[in-house]
């Protein structure tokens, strides 16, 4: 059974930095897609941007790029997301999923994630950035 435990939210000013884990417990042997979300008040879930466990095939959302990275570390089987640069609109709760290997080709490829081919999610972190 997949698990997923976001951890490292927190309440910051406009340009600081946070960097979200994600613990990544079951079939970890296996290679997954997995991606961030985030939901604003208000607002759809959105993505964030996603990467191979196995490694490579990293896409990040137009919105965050230049600003956030994500990276996986095989080691500790940990999802992070650094932020920095932070602003007001990239408040809200973030959540890690987990879908099959090509979800990650796909969303490099198309420049988009699909939320609807993630089936395991974590219970999300709350960022609050606030001027």
């Amino acid at each position: 059974q997949v698990q997923l435990m976001e951890s490292g939210g927190d309440s910051v000013q406009v340009g600081g930095s946070l960097r979200l884990s994600c613990k990544f417990s079951g079939y970890t042997e296996r290679s997954w897609c997995m991606g961030w979300f985030r939901q604003g008040p208000g607002k759809e879930r959105e993505g964030v941007g996603s990467i191979l466990t196995s490694g490579g095939n990293v896409y990040t959302a137009d919105s965050v790029k230049g600003r956030f990275t994500i990276s996986y570390d095989n080691a500790e089987n940990t999802l992070y997301l650094q932020m920095d640069s932070l602003r007001p609109d990239d408040s809200g709760m973030y959540y890690c999923a987990t879908a099959g290997p090509l979800v990650c080709v796909r969303a490099r490829n198309l420049s988009t994630l699909d939320l609807q081919e993630f089936g395991n999610w974590g219970q999300g972190t709350q960022v609050i950035v606030s001027s």
